[in-house]
């Protein structure tokens, strides 16, 4: 055995050993061309048929059962689709005189988790089982590590790998030992194709815009700063997509949108994630009215999709997205359930308010803020239907244009879905002048500490002033929906590799620090094999009984190494004291 595999399990160091044979045996374990599947799982089971000649077929996938039973057996293959059992006997895969394949490899060299093909024909076992009867058995791809198979013994569930943590870290084996991972991924895909296909067939443009800029614009969130080599400049992950968007009216076309990633330097729980991904939509010559309308019919139509029905079950809610959905002002909302009314109030008074109310407010908060946060403490959670939260005060939307007919608000719309905001949409700002003063009302709120607060952008104002058409955009989270769409309760379900603190690791003294004291590097592998990690570790031993767990660790793993005197170890204990 290798040194350095005594950092690896029993489990790992026997798998690499199969491999070595394998090799030896002139059997690629990792073949590179390729193999012909014809067939998957599920339309192999759905399509059989007991009175039709015997189908043939060649399958591949992962093993992930094998019941051993002298010249037969039966493996349980996992493929893309799902699982079906295989049922492997010597003499079919082995028709000469060598058996190896059979005694060898496949009883004894092949483990869980190994990919596998299979040609042979489909038939029913005496069980009743829809299964495929082997005929050639080829290695695809050995797997090194095993994998965390869940047991079941009287109704009670083994080995389950359900550690939250380890799920979102290993999504890879998630995906392969949990049921219904994948199908929530799949559902994601339908969410997103589907939500393509009603924007293409409305005649809307797809694009892409930039996701390093200059100004972290479109929205009022803290970025993340990169820096840029070849221009020596800090830029910005951008946070919207929304300056870009209107740019592009701008330049003429009718509708754009763009599916793609927004980064915000803020906090992670179950509902949020720095990098998301998000949905924009722009369209000329529309109002937040008509904005309205076409969310209803764009939210019913991806939940049939998805569900086959209108309704979703979420946090042991129904959920109705068929259209219409109610449309509540802002003000009214926050009257309604805290029995305040903010219209008229000032900046002060509604401090005041929310004080009484023991809300966490302070001076850096403008009017738009105070009114925000009164939402979110009273409002929002309370919303599970689909609910559209209208006219916003103008502190709040520096992007908005001004409502038609209540002075003071605007034309902007949140929808709220299961207490939490999916989609925030305007009759868009397209007055240049008056987007510039909202810009310059932002940098006041930034001077008294509010890190939200949007920076001017110059190009974009200058854009405006060529002249940008009635318009209205959305922005849909396309995590926040397929939560929604999938019943899942945190954000980190309908992420394939949410972001996570970084892995803890057990503190280990370098091979460098060992090498201070004496230890050569090969008796650095085995001192942590036998319980010490760090240098200090062995500060306290006796000479002969860590020369002795060192000699058991050499002979466990039969080491090709002659076993340091009493007086070598000794000299290491004495360099660390």
């Amino acid at each position: 055995m290798n040194v350095f595999e005594l950092e690896l399990s029993e489990q790992e160091v026997l798998r690499r050993q199969s491999l070595e044979e394998l090799r030896r045996l002139g059997i690629n374990p990792y073949p590179a061309a390729e193999y012909p599947t014809n067939a998957f799982s599920t339309e192999i089971v759905g399509n059989f048929n007991d009175e039709a000649e015997p189908r043939e077929v060649c399958i591949a996938g992962r093993m992930m059962s094998c019941r051993v039973m002298g010249k037969a057996s039966f493996v349980e293959l996992q493929d893309s689709k799902g699982r079906i059992q295989v049922y492997v006997t010597r003499d079919d895969i082995c028709p000469g005189d060598n058996k190896d394949l059979y005694n060898v490899v496949f009883k004894k060299l092949l483990d869980i988790g190994d990919f596998i093909g299979i040609r042979g024909f489909v038939f029913r076992t005496q069980t009743g089982e829809v299964s495929v009867h082997a005929k050639e058995l080829t290695l695809l791809s050995k797997s090194l590590k095993p994998l965390p198979i869940v047991k079941y013994k009287d109704g009670v569930a083994y080995d389950k790998f359900d550690d939250p943590e380890l799920r979102y870290r290993q999504r890879y084996v998630d995906l392969v030992v949990n049921d219904g991972v994948k199908d929530t991924f799949m559902q994601r895909a339908t969410v997103i194709r589907t939500l393509r296909r009603v924007l293409d067939e409305a005649g809307y443009t797809e694009v892409e815009t930039p996701t390093l800029q200059m100004i972290a614009g479109g929205a009022s969130a803290r970025p993340f700063i990169t820096h840029f080599n070849a221009l020596d400049q800090d830029m910005y992950m951008r946070i919207a997509t929304e300056l870009y968007l209107k740019r592009l009216i701008v330049g003429g076309f009718e509708g754009v949108y763009e599916i793609g990633k927004n980064f915000r330097n803020e906090g992670m729980d179950r509902n949020h994630n720095p990098e998301f991904t998000c949905m924009e939509l722009y369209v000329q010559y529309k109002d937040y009215n008509w904005m309205m309308s076409f969310t209803e019919k764009l939210l019913e139509t991806i939940c049939i999709a998805v569900n086959g029905k209108p309704e979703r079950e979420i946090d042991g809610n129904i959920v109705s997205f068929k259209a219409p959905y109610r449309r509540l002002p802002i003000l009214e909302a926050i009257k309604e359930k805290t029995g305040f009314d903010c219209e008229g109030k000032t900046e002060e008074e509604i401090r005041a308010f929310c004080l009484s109310k023991g809300m966490e407010v302070d001076e850096t908060m403008g009017k738009g803020k105070l009114i925000d946060e009164l939402f979110g403490e009273f409002c929002e959670g309370t919303f599970i239907q689909p609910t559209f939260i209208t006219d916003y005060p103008v502190e709040m939307s520096p992007l908005t244009k001004m409502h038609r007919s209540k002075a003071g608000l605007t034309e902007r719309f949140e929808l709220m879905v299961n207490g939490k905001e999916l989609a925030n949409a305007y009759s868009e700002l397209n007055d240049p002048i008056d987007q510039e003063e909202r810009f310059k009302e932002q940098m006041r709120l930034a001077d008294k500490g509010d890190d939200e607060a949007m920076i001017i952008d110059q190009d974009f104002l200058r854009a405006l002033q060529y002249g940008m058409p009635p318009t209205s955009g959305i922005g849909i989270g396309i995590d926040r929906l397929v939560m929604l769409m999938t019943g899942k309760t945190f954000i980190q379900e309908v992420l394939f590799f949410p972001q996570m603190k970084p892995e803890k690791q057990a503190p280990k003294s370098t091979i460098q620090e060992w090498a201070a004291i004496g230890v050569d590097e090969p008796w650095v592998y085995v001192l942590r094999k036998a319980g010490f990690y760090l240098v200090q570790d062995i500060k306290d031993e006796k000479p002969q009984g860590l020369q002795q767990k060192i000699g058991d660790v050499v002979k466990k793993y039969k080491l090709d190494l002659q076993k340091p005197s009493v007086d070598e170890v000794q000299a290491w204990i004495n360099a660390v004291a």
